[in-house]
């Protein structure tokens, strides 16, 4: 595309130099620079783009985008624009020409859930034929081909990117987690949603947010995008949590298509009953217009029961048969480190999570309570250089929630793991009402003691790392996997 067939799409642009140079490529990253790129200049809260233009040019730039006056070359063409974000949003979907719009996107939002709800949405889409494409929060994956991820939703220039090597990849379907972050940004600006779905709002992010209502508010465009005007495919969908208080209202207002309400307390259109959890997992009847279909589960937990509507309500919006969402589902184990069962053919349970915050290990440890035959063991830490107000409050949940506590080292980077863990002392001990605790700093030791404390119907959650296979020290970055760590004190402890 030539810079001027590039700029005809952005208001109010300056441009000096050569405008019938063709662009090949487009970034902000200058390490990513090649022969015939735009180099884009962002100017964030950490780092200036205008000051790596020397650099971009010297890798191939033949042309740069700044809201600023910039001295360059002669041979190198300045676009000046009023507001960066506004006019990424408007060229690069237009550079790839709209990738996000050929293909059938399916967006998942929501505070927890999204994950596990687009791995599962996969698995049922590649069953019925279909190639895939999943964006979310561990990685990206195209097909069996998985990428590195920095954000939930990759800003529009990477995002764009991406779709546009899908597109060429033949995939038919996009399965995205789509963040309130994103959505108030702007970042999937460009791209056309078919069927969003919405799994729950409690409170996150309200330092960017500040309230639930604007957060409430900035997920609720999603929905409101499925009615926008100029769309260019048809049958919409908005599959919606009836029993979430704080979001089910604000989504449901904003939605003016299909809306398929989801639920176990209240009269939703798809509805689980006869629900039962168990450690080894969950079933239920999924009522649903005339049909009634029962479901027997690898995965276990409420909020998987819940996730597991939505999934089959996005499923049936895109006309795949009850059948085959069954088969697939019942097949399902989880995904990597979200609330991920070891088996190994012990007497008690292991899991291991994700929950990395107050909220999160407050969540999967009352999930646990509720499967708990006997006792609750959790072993937890803290990350360094990160938010400390969380480390006494984590201990207190810890503390009140479970029966035997083993705080201990997560990602302690450069602060030293003992002064984090007396900091999460702090709220352990008043809390813990006589219960049993430890502190042991080293997590592969904590792991191993949590397994050998474990009796028949107990349950360790090994929480806070989940999918992650690090952990970063003072010294630097080492190995690390929870459930590879877990599963050698499975197997030392039950062959003696």
């Amino acid at each position: 595309m030539t810079i001027e067939q590039l700029v005809s799409v952005l208001n109010n642009v300056e441009v000096k130099g050569d405008v019938n140079k063709e662009i090949e490529f487009i970034t902000h990253d200058s390490r990513r620079v090649r022969k015939n790129t735009l180099f884009v200049c962002i100017c964030g809260t950490r780092v200036d783009g205008n000051k790596f233009i020397p650099q971009a040019i010297e890798a191939g730039a033949c042309a740069i985008m700044t809201e600023k006056d910039v001295e360059v070359p002669a041979d190198i063409t300045v676009i000046k624009v009023p507001n960066m974000r506004e006019a990424m949003e408007l060229a690069v979907p237009y550079f790839y020409d709209y990738p996000g719009k050929k293909m059938r996107m399916i967006g998942v939002t929501g505070t927890n859930g999204k994950t596990s709800s687009t791995y599962m949405l996969r698995d049922i889409l590649r069953k019925a034929g279909y190639k895939v494409g999943v964006i979310g929060t561990i990685k990206i994956m195209i097909e069996d081909e998985e990428m590195p991820i920095h954000n939930t939703t990759p800003d529009v220039i990477d995002l764009q990117e991406i779709l546009d090597k899908m597109y060429k990849q033949n995939i038919d379907y996009v399965v995205m987690e789509v963040s309130s972050h994103a959505l108030d940004m702007n970042r999937i600006a460009g791209c056309e949603y078919d069927t969003a779905m919405f799994t729950n709002l409690t409170q996150d992010h309200l330092d960017y947010h500040k309230t639930m209502e604007n957060y409430a508010l900035a997920k609720a465009k999603l929905f409101d995008s499925l009615s926008a005007p100029n769309l260019v495919k048809s049958n919409k969908n908005a599959v919606i949590n009836l029993d979430d208080e704080l979001g089910s209202k604000t989504m449901i207002e904003h939605t003016k298509c299909n809306l398929i309400t989801y639920g176990i307390k209240n009269d939703a259109v798809l509805k689980a009953e006869n629900v039962e959890i168990k450690a080894s997992g969950a079933s239920f009847d999924v009522k649903y217009k005339d049909d009634c279909v029962h479901f027997d589960l690898k995965v276990t937990g409420m909020f998987n029961v819940y996730n597991i509507l939505g999934v089959i309500g996005v499923a049936l919006a895109e006309k795949i048969s009850f059948d085959l969402i069954k088969e697939t589902l019942e097949a399902f184990e989880a995904v990597a480190g979200r609330f991920e069962l070891v088996r190994q053919g012990q007497d008690f349970s292991v899991i291991v999570d994700y929950a990395h915050t107050p909220d999160g290990l407050e969540n999967v440890l009352k999930t646990a309570r509720e499967i708990a035959k006997k006792r609750l063991i959790v072993v937890f830490g803290c990350g360094g250089d990160r938010d400390r107000t969380k480390r006494p409050i984590m201990g207190r949940i810890a503390a009140q929630l479970a029966d035997v506590v083993i705080a201990t080292s997560d990602n302690p980077r450069t602060e030293d793991p003992e002064f984090i863990l007396s900091e999460v002392e702090a709220g352990v001990l008043p809390a813990l009402h006589g219960n049993f605790h430890e502190k042991i700093t080293d997590r592969r030791t904590a792991i191993f003691r949590a397994i050998e404390l474990a009796q028949k119907d107990d349950i360790v959650l090994i929480a806070g790392k989940g999918h992650e296979n690090y952990q970063i020290l003072k010294t630097g970055t080492i190995h690390f996997d929870d459930k590879e760590v877990a599963i050698e004190a499975i197997r030392g402890k039950i062959n003696g």
